[in-house]
């Protein structure tokens, strides 16, 4: 070991790395060409598309590319010896004890059958030979390192007895159990709500700081790296196309491809009316169709025939910044400060009278309290309570929230999957609140429709998009003949913006942008009213957001919809939404217009909310809010207010209010409403959470 403490120079060091995965019929080249390293104590960020080959490097870096893949190329050097040349004994070694991996989904790296505490210890007694006991003391120690509370109850619990965000926060224990030199997180966050991967970060920067790990750290947020790391690195297809310093790739960008992808989030000031997010053109390339030269040169703004597509195009040193390169020809000749060539002004669509009323809704569940098992006793889960609101024609009114809060229960009573316990919704004039959709008429079915989340599992893989889409045209009655209703259907995929000839494809020969599109045609095949989207562009990659997003906001002025737009995402939520509607455990705690919600005074919990949004600008001064806990059960929710156990303004308010009655819903300005104890002065004096740095 006394080597490893002298060596002072990278951590990790790749150089001109190139794997292929062999298939019976070719060799699929998944990275090539690709530079990066990693000093100690820095944390590298590798941003880029689904497909660029981010998990593909680091799966290089554990040596773990399976049977049929392998480093073709280059060098992949770990203290400064080359991991391709060791042993599997001396890889195994130091897989898991110097370097350690977070995966995305955290369940995948749990034994579902052990107890956390033993999943914990094994760690240090495989890899350092020490007994059970001081085992146990270090899974204890790192049990509080990352901040769970009660770590005995934690360490003799299953894994499914915890949260998602207690799950991942286990996985990063074990993680650091060796204390290992370099740490790589694949998409860590992903699957978890925003205030907890808000949690989740910080608990990585500290970690990181006490323990001296180097990180290479995989997202598609930009936001995320911009609050997590050093450095950046920025892949397409398969290359490094740019690195360098967070300021200088954030500020400076030197690459056409990282300039379409910061043009294509939402940043705080964007309007969807006046200056639309800039989808990147085209698709992205498959392995096998790369064009010649540029990767990037068939969507580029920059393209130039006859010089980026002559030949492979290398890393350049972009001159006057700390290592920062990038690979492009032209990056000398663009002038990188020229605003874009913005889509005409979408004129905004003018908000129409009141198609949906919702009036005191409430939806309660029993189950028993022993549900594995059954037994007498039952318990009320309180999913919605007291819900009101009315959404307008051609109105985006976004609903926000953590998992758990009701959102999604709210949507399925509007569909008919669930009838209300209490309340009232309304339909223009027609009462829906007790009646499935089964017993729903055409007209109401077709008048609500849903867009889901995950595009992968909404449609039939065994049936072509033009039949999927034709089926739901036979089911709302439209069209008297099949023809009329194929022509239709050709109709719905204009709208959507995607070829006539996609009518044939299966489902499996589209991108999952394309099955997203699909599932909007279908919702829109019989002229929805109300479209519910439940976080319809959170499974889809940044650049393909944009365009999804535009799109639902084009078939929004044209059809006069009103759009219910649930999402934990408050950057596209600001981005697309005419008001906001807050949930937190089943309450609606503020409702308002879009610049209401996100402006002082606050509801507690929506100033956490924001304070959670990872933001991709360097020039935003953001409020530092992390919500200690998880959100509370709705089978046994906290007395008073729902958020009263994890409200830091709590001890503003006189006496134990707060923990006895349920705050009343008041009114702050026109439109604008909250469920709060805070007095009104107090609410006044509160800061904004997001500062735009003047120039």
């Amino acid at each position: 070991m006394a080597e490893d403490t002298a060596y002072d120079g990278p951590i990790l060091e790749i150089d001109k790395l190139s794997i292929s995965f062999f298939t019976r019929l070719r060799e699929i080249p998944a990275v090539m060409d690709f530079s990066a390293n990693v000093m100690p104590g820095e944390a590298l960020g590798l941003v880029g598309e689904s497909g660029c080959g981010k998990s593909t490097v680091a799966l290089g870096v554990m040596q773990d590319l399976g049977v049929n893949g392998k480093i073709v190329g280059g060098t992949i050097k770990f203290k400064g010896r080359d991991l391709s040349e060791m042993s599997p004994e001396e890889l195994r070694d130091i897989r898991g004890s110097q370097i350690a991996m977070i995966y995305q989904e955290p369940m995948a790296s749990l034994n579902p059958a052990m107890k956390i505490g033993k999943q914990l210890a094994e760690v240090p007694v495989i890899h350092e030979g020490i007994s059970e006991e001081e085992a146990m003391k270090r899974a204890r120690q790192v049990v509080e390192d990352v901040k769970l509370p009660d770590p005995d109850r934690i360490l003799k619990a299953y894994p499914h007895q915890l949260s998602g965000g207690q799950q991942q926060r286990i996985v990063i224990a074990m993680a650091l159990m060796s204390k290992p030199s370099l740490l790589i997180l694949d998409e860590p966050t992903t699957a978890l709500d925003v205030t907890v991967e808000a949690a989740i970060v910080e608990l990585v920067k500290d970690l990181g700081k006490k323990y001296g790990t180097s990180m290479l750290f995989i997202s598609h947020n930009l936001g995320l790296v911009l609050e997590t790391c050093d450095r950046i690195c920025v892949m397409y297809s398969g290359e490094a196309v740019e690195r360098g310093s967070i300021e200088d790739v954030f500020d400076e960008m030197q690459h056409p491809y990282t300039q379409a992808l910061f043009r294509s989030i939402p940043l705080p000031g964007a309007d969807k009316n006046a200056s639309p997010l800039i989808a990147i053109p085209g698709n992205f390339p498959l392995p096998h169709e790369r064009p010649n030269g540029c990767n990037f040169g068939p969507r580029c703004d920059y393209f130039e025939a006859g010089r980026c597509d002559a030949g492979p195009i290398s890393m350049a040193q972009v001159e006057g910044n700390d290592r920062h390169a990038t690979r492009c020809l032209r990056f000398q000749e663009i002038d990188w400060s020229a605003p874009p060539i913005l889509a005409d002004k979408k004129e905004k669509g003018v908000i129409g009278d009141t198609v949906l009323k919702v009036d005191n809704l409430k939806k309660y569940y029993e189950v028993a309290a022993n549900s594995m098992f059954g037994g007498a006793d039952k318990k009320v889960v309180k999913a919605n309570e007291t819900i009101s609101f009315e959404a307008r024609e051609s109105e985006t009114l976004a609903i926000v929230g953590e998992s758990g809060c009701g959102k999604s229960t709210l949507a399925k009573v509007l569909m008919g999957l669930e009838t209300a316990t209490e309340g009232q919704v309304m339909l223009d004039n027609l009462s829906i609140e007790s009646t499935e959709i089964q017993d729903r008429d055409t007209k109401t079915v077709s008048s609500i429709q849903m867009v889901f989340q995950n595009p992968f599992d909404t449609l039939n893989p065994s049936m072509t998009v033009g039949r999927q889409i034709i089926r739901a045209l036979e089911i709302f009655k439209i069209g008297n003949t099949e023809a009329e209703r194929r022509v239709r259907m050709l109709e719905l995929l204009d709208l959507v913006k995607l070829p006539r000839e996609f009518a044939d494809r299966m489902p499996r020969q589209l991108s999952g942008g394309q099955k997203q599109r699909v599932g909007i045609a279908r919702a829109f095949a019989g002229g929805a009213r109300i479209v519910v989207a439940d976080e319809p562009v959170s499974a889809l990659d940044v650049s393909v957001q944009a365009a999804v997003t535009d799109l639902l906001m084009e078939i929004q002025r044209n059809e006069k919809t009103t759009l219910l737009f649930i999402s934990h995402d408050l950057s596209i939520v600001r981005y697309l939404s005419d008001r906001v509607m807050v949930m937190y455990l089943g309450h609606v705690v503020e409702l308002g217009s879009t610049d209401q919600v996100f402006s002082p005074p606050y509801h507690p919990y929506t100033e956490a909310l924001l304070s959670a949004v990872p933001i991709a600008d360097t020039s935003v001064e953001k409020k530092h809010i992390v919500l200690e806990g998880d959100i509370p059960s709705a089978m046994n929710p906290p007395s008073g207010c729902p958020f009263q156990t994890r409200c830091r303004w709590k001890s503003e308010v006189p006496g134990n209010l707060c923990e006895t009655e349920v705050p009343p819903q008041r009114t702050m300005a026109a439109g604008h409403e909250i469920k709060c104890h805070l007095a009104d002065d107090i609410l006044a004096q509160m800061d904004p959470v997001i500062k735009i740095a003047a120039e």
